[in-house]
């Protein structure tokens, strides 16, 4: 009986070290990982953050809904025209047109 114990302990303690080893494998490289994202952290300089008020919040809705209907209007015209010269004026027509819908569309002045 004593022997089957020890055998038993035995197996126990080397699941126990099994266990360890691979919690301090992990560990380890888990140090690693953070040492190196802190180094290159490092070398990227920091952002001083967005700014968070109402008319940045405003701004950015619009920017994205500006976005958003450029690439709405681009998709359309891949859909729909089979020319390359067609997709290729939509784009440049768009690329001048964006200054005069943000103004029309987003102009507080008048």
């Amino acid at each position: 009986m004593s022997r089957e114990r020890q055998r038993r302990r035995a197996e126990r303690e080397a699941e126990r070290a099994r266990a360890a080893a691979e919690s301090a494998r992990r560990n380890a490289r888990t140090a690693r990982r953070r040492a190196r994202i802190a180094r290159l952290s490092g070398l990227v300089p920091r952002r001083s953050g967005r700014p968070g008020g109402l008319l940045a919040r405003r701004r950015r809705e619009q920017n994205a809904i500006v976005a958003v209907a450029f690439l709405l209007v681009q998709v359309l015209a891949w859909m729909s025209l089979s020319s390359w010269t067609g997709r290729l004026a939509v784009l440049v027509l768009s690329l001048f047109l964006v200054p005069v819908f943000v103004t029309l569309a987003f102009d507080r002045r008048s």
